[in-house]
């Protein structure tokens, strides 16, 4: 994952909670707290853009332990939770990803795009 998602054309959003682990002699209050983790949307056919088909089912993580250990890797803080909440995406992106889809519906096992989009975001995306 490259880039600064803020700039992408297209962004996942989680919701995770953290849990920090000072060192001997320190304390923080509140050790957990619930955040907003956003990653970048890989472009439609290039490494990485499969990750909603990879990770998702129904607008839910298909293996949220699979996913808080990924993210825990990443962030270098235990997640202890996490929930996906949203593909955050432009119009343009959008059609990319549907053409895409489209172009290869037999690696969704589906009739048809809306049937893919549906069966992994469900409802959770959000054009801008």
């Amino acid at each position: 994952m490259s880039g600064d998602p803020d700039d992408a054309p297209a962004r996942y959003v989680f919701r995770v909670t953290v849990r920090l682990t000072p060192g001997e002699g320190l304390a923080v209050e509140p050790d957990r707290f619930e955040t907003v983790l956003y990653r970048t949307a890989n472009p439609p056919g290039e490494d990485g853009w499969l990750f909603f088909r990879d990770n998702l089912w129904r607008g839910s993580l298909a293996d949220e332990a699979h996913f808080r250990r990924q993210a825990t890797d990443a962030l270098g803080v235990p997640v202890e939770s996490a929930s996906f909440s949203e593909l955050q995406t432009t119009e343009a992106y959008l059609d990319a990803l549907r053409a895409a889809i489209a172009a290869d519906l037999d690696a969704f096992n589906a009739e048809n795009v809306t049937e893919v989009l549906s069966k992994y975001l469900g409802s959770s995306i959000r054009v801008e």
